[in-house]
């Protein structure tokens, strides 16, 4: 289904029974990530998987302003207001993390429960948050003058992904197809608007924030192992699990221990908010 908020056209797609869970993917994907999830809890969650504005088939406003956090945010309120739910679990990846954990901050009344893989709650100081705009904005650029492809070949590559070479060639040519058929235009947008450097850090609000609250991290991935660490510190109530022999993604790269986890921590965390 479509719903537009604040003139911004979401595709949203809903399926199975119960208590709702909202899915956002990372940067580059689209709410095909999570499909592998619906066998899995669309008998026990009402499933909400959103194409992020810049994303799949939701729109890509000229404008990068309309992508900053705070903005995408309410349109995820504003998507649950839609559906009447007036609380929900909320899952996100990476860039669809520090969306889910800034939705957290801004609008604690609307979560039941929040999961976080391979998710930051930004930079802490104004120095690394420049630092980090200005490698953004070069990236950005990039995007729409080399083009998609040469985009994806050099993102495909970066260390991040490195574990991710170790996938079956069917695996990671679909990861491949998912990313090149996003607009360019909405992904450097997506970088300037919502982009690391761009959004608030939310390290101070961890405290505030009192529903149960999961973060996942792959154990090859050593700087959100660190960054969750961290988190864990100053969060009330928080679980942390490191998923063996994972990198960044890890629901691509384990789904099925990493759906395990996931309707494992719900089921323990129904009625504890």
């Amino acid at each position: 289904m479509n719903i537009v908020s604040k003139d911004v056209n979401y595709a949203v797609e809903i399926t199975g029974n119960g208590d709702p869970l909202v899915l956002l993917h990372g940067f580059t994907g689209n709410r095909d990530t999570w499909k592998f999830l619906i066998p899995l809890l669309s008998d026990r969650y009402t499933l909400i998987m959103v194409d992020i504005i810049g994303h799949g088939m939701s729109a890509s406003p000229a404008d990068h302003r309309r992508y900053e956090l705070e903005n995408v945010a309410e349109d995820i309120k504003y998507i649950l207001d839609v559906l009447h739910f007036p609380k929900a679990h909320i899952l996100g990846y990476s860039m669809g993390g520090r969306l889910g954990l800034g939705f957290a901050c801004l609008y604690p009344e609307y979560v039941d429960t929040l999961i976080l893989e391979s998710a930051s709650p930004g930079l802490l100081t104004e120095e690394e948050r420049e630092i980090r705009r200005g490698n953004d904005r070069k990236l950005a650029e990039r995007i729409l003058a080399n083009g998609m492809e040469a985009f994806v070949d050099q993102w495909e590559n970066i260390p991040l992904f490195e574990s991710q070479k170790r996938l079956s060639a069917k695996t990671r040519s679909a990861i491949r197809e998912q990313r090149l058929a996003n607009d360019p235009a909405g992904l450097s947008n997506s970088l300037l608007g919502m982009g690391t450097g761009s959004q608030a850090s939310y390290w101070e609000q961890l405290q505030t924030l009192d529903f149960p609250v999961l973060l996942l991290t792959g154990e090859l991935d050593h700087k959100f192992c660190r960054i969750a660490d961290s988190m864990k510190k100053k969060l009330k109530r928080a679980e942390w699990k490191i998923i063996n022999d994972a990198g960044h993604a890890i629901h691509v790269e384990v789904g099925e221990k990493f759906g395990k986890i996931i309707s494992e921590f719900l089921k323990r965390n129904i009625g504890r908010n």
